[in-house]
């Protein structure tokens, strides 16, 4: 009877821990479902309230200014609203002062609004919308029988509405911060180099080809372009927050130039090093590997806890490696080397000493560093 009566809550309870799976990766994405859902029915019934013309516009921006952290929605709203505002203001005044009775009169006063509104969108970025708000303002009067000017006023009234509903729910409802996405997207960077060193390293001694060697470093590339996003969006949080909160821009100074030592370690360890450099020098390296990689596995574990783990260890095994090498180089070893194997050899020893100080540094901000409390 009791494994009659069990039998059935088992789908049940693999259908709820595949949710709590669901939701412990997708969390953030799952929240900006729910802001998006209450921004969208918040702006409709504010504007059925308010008798907005055109309740399409005020819910269609609620919608595209709900973005996934507060510091992006800033950043959009501000955007669509500098776009919206110059593309009504400029046709409105195109359309009030050109005649456009017939059809050809009305082609022209649509050219003379869209093409130098495009132009100044391709310049700046932030009018991209303008074409798109003044075809808005030259048909609405078609389907509202109001005038240009009339649509134009309509058409800021209804971005208003719908930036500011969609800013107050990314604000309240769940929100998401961009100083956290910062720092977990720089925890992911810090995991894809610690697997990089561990890779690149290995070619000091066994031949790397070319392809794994850009598939190793063509991961880093998109990963820092994420952080630089996100640490920009993150700069625009901190305004309307009104308090003092730990800056990502020298986490994000810092994480450049790591992906430049790689860069540099890259280079280095295009090919192998002479066979005797490569066995006196292979368990040095091992342990630069290994320390270094171990090393970013634990900041990216405790960087979202504002916890800075010990450089030391790496200290100790590029001190090992230049010891190493000081004592080849007193026997006369380096003197045999090529010009190719001498830069790249002392090559590697510079991206190792950046790379140590580049690690104290990483050290010293997450000493410093104190993680943003949120619901997230």
């Amino acid at each position: 009877m009791n494994a009659i009566s069990q039998a059935p809550s088992k789908p049940y309870a693999k259908a709820w821990r595949w949710l709590l799976t669901a939701y412990r990766t997708h969390r953030v994405e799952l929240r900006l479902a729910v802001r998006v859902t209450v921004a969208t029915l918040l702006t409709y019934v504010l504007s059925l309230l308010l008798n907005v013309p055109q309740v399409l516009w005020t819910v269609l921006t609620a919608v595209v200014m709900s973005q996934l952290s507060l510091g992006k929605s800033l950043k959009t709203a501000i955007d669509y609203f500098f776009g919206t505002v110059g593309g009504a203001v400029y046709s409105g005044l195109v359309s009030a002062f050109v005649p456009h009775q017939t059809e050809l009169q009305f082609l022209i006063v649509l050219t003379l609004s869209i093409a130098p509104l495009a132009f100044l969108g391709a310049i700046w970025p932030r009018l991209s919308v303008a074409p798109f708000t003044a075809v808005m303002v030259l048909l609405a009067p078609t389907i509202t029988h109001a005038s240009p000017l009339q649509s134009a006023f309509y058409r800021v009234i209804e971005v208003g509405l719908g930036g500011v509903t969609a800013l107050f729910v990314s604000f309240f409802v769940l929100p998401s911060r961009a100083q956290n996405l910062g720092v977990e997207a720089a925890a992911q960077m810090l995991r894809l180099m610690a697997a990089a060193l561990r890779r690149l390293l290995a070619g000091c001694t066994e031949p790397l080809d070319v392809v794994k060697l850009h598939e190793i470093q063509s991961g880093l590339g998109p990963a820092f372009v994420r952080l630089e996003t996100i640490a920009d969006e993150a700069r625009r949080e901190r305004v309307p927050y009104l308090r003092a909160e730990p800056n990502l821009t020298p986490l994000l100074r810092t994480m450049l130039r790591l992906r430049h030592d790689l860069v540099i370690i890259g280079r280095a360890v295009a090919e192998p090093l002479p066979d005797e450099f490569r066995k006196r020098l292979r368990p040095w390296i091992n342990e630069i590997a290994r320390s270094a990689a171990a090393f970013a596995e634990e900041s990216a574990a405790a960087l979202s806890a504002g916890e800075a783990p010990d450089p030391a260890p790496f200290d100790k095994a590029v001190a090992a490696y230049d010891a190493e090498i000081a004592a080849m180089r007193a026997e006369g070893l380096t003197r045999k080397l090529s010009g190719d194997d001498v830069e790249r050899l002392f090559g590697l020893g510079f991206a190792f000493e950046q790379l140590r100080q580049d690690f104290r540094e990483l050290s010293r901000w997450m000493a410093d560093f104190s993680p943003v409390q949120t619901a997230d």
